[in-house]
């Protein structure tokens, strides 16, 4: 899921995660069990081809990418990607743009932004003969879907997710849609964006999603609509996806340890952005908060700056934390910043060349983004009509 699926979870999370949603849909799921079990019973004995796998991710196409984005997130789906390519999956990467205007947006930003993403993720090592890149908005059924599952999906179910509240910046406590000043300014698309990130899975009846801890919630309700639909159409027709556990690397801000990376922060001096110059770089990690401990060691809960540029360090030369400890035992945090910087610039540089170069070769990058949406919507459409067919629209 985005942005669906941005960063990933530690398997302990989201198991725990699913075995709570698991008992929560515990009634809801035996009547999916059942109902499979009457489909296959009395069938031909004749095994039926298994349709591949699929896996969907996303991720939006405002702001910068920064390093957390891709340490995070965009080098998983390159390690994703061989694994689906050498398993034969279906994988799917979206630049979600529908989910971009549920927040106010310039449009020309957001047509630029929409590329520089495209861009972004083809240059770190997304491989459009390996996957599925495309554009959400150019795959209608996204929202065609979006609006029949809104039509199944209780308000109270929305009310309950944290993302517009937090988005909207009422955690104060805040528990109930009915606080109407809470809800200034609350539109639609934010309150009810849970169920086109839904859709997004569903149309193509995905079943390994790549989640950020974020996005829990989310896939949880993807779940309980699956379910719901199913049980309103009796029948199996969406499986239920689960979501993909690899180990995440999680990125702090440069100046907040207890926050992460975010394109949202005001200040540029809390991240590092993929295309920032060298001398940026450099002096970006040197005002990185620290401590006045002499030495470089590993404690989150003691010392969560020194130990989030550890983890950076760690990630970016794809060592150990326990080597860059070793290494750097003696070290000051002046002479541990400017080899972390330098690590940072070398690992950046190939990439940051080949932004450059797709930038030029814009129609290249177009061809790939329709090519996509093509492939994508092959897959889609028939699901979609189905669907429809289920309702009563066909």
């Amino acid at each position: 899921m985005t942005t669906i699926g941005r960063t990933v979870l530690a398997g302990t999370r989201v198991t725990c995660a699913i075995r709570s949603h698991s008992a929560k849909l515990s009634t809801a799921s035996r009547f999916y069990s059942t109902q499979k079990t009457k489909d296959t019973q009395g069938s031909s004995n004749k095994s039926k081809p298994q349709p591949k796998p699929v896996i969907f991710s996303g991720i939006q196409p405002t702001g910068q990418p920064h390093l957390g984005n891709y340490l995070g997130a965009i080098s998983n789906w390159v390690t994703l990607q061989e694994q689906a390519h050498d398993a034969n999956e279906t994988l799917l990467f979206s630049v979600v743009d529908l989910h971009a205007i549920t927040m106010p947006q310039n449009p020309d930003k957001l047509r630029k932004e929409r590329r520089e993403m495209a861009i972004t993720l083809l240059a770190c090592g997304i491989d459009p003969k390996k996957c599925i890149l495309f554009e959400q908005s150019k795959v209608s059924g996204h929202a065609e879907l979006a609006w029949i599952l809104n039509c199944m999906t209780p308000f109270g179910w929305l009310a309950r997710m944290t993302q517009w509240k937090s988005k909207m910046g009422v955690t104060r406590g805040i528990q109930s849609i009915e606080d109407v000043s809470s809800t200034a300014g609350l539109q639609l698309g934010l309150f009810a964006y849970p169920v086109l990130m839904a859709a997004d899975v569903l149309l193509y009846k995905a079943t390994k999603i790549p989640v950020g801890e974020d996005q829990v919630q989310h896939l949880e309700l993807a779940r309980d609509i699956a379910v719901t639909f199913n049980k309103t159409v009796k029948q199996p027709f969406f499986p239920l996806p689960r979501p993909v556990i690899t180990e995440t690397k999680r990125v702090m801000s440069l100046r907040d340890p207890t926050n992460k990376m975010s394109k949202s922060d005001a200040s540029d001096q809390t991240r590092i952005n993929l295309v920032d110059a060298p001398e940026v770089i450099r002096s970006k990690i040197r005002k990185a908060t620290t401590d006045g401990i002499r030495g470089i060691s590993y404690d989150r809960a003691e010392r969560p700056a020194v130990a989030n540029l550890v983890d950076m360090y760690a990630a970016i030369g794809k060592v150990s934390v326990e080597d860059v400890v070793r290494e750097h035992a003696q070290s000051t945090n002046a002479q541990f910043k400017d080899a972390l910087a330098e690590g940072i610039i070398t690992a950046l540089s190939p990439i940051q060349k080949e932004m450059e170069r797709l930038g030029q070769d814009v129609g290249y990058v177009e061809t790939v983004l329709q090519q996509g949406a093509t492939r994508a919507n092959e897959i889609a459409r028939p699901n979609l009509e189905m669907i429809q067919t289920l309702v009563g629209l066909r």
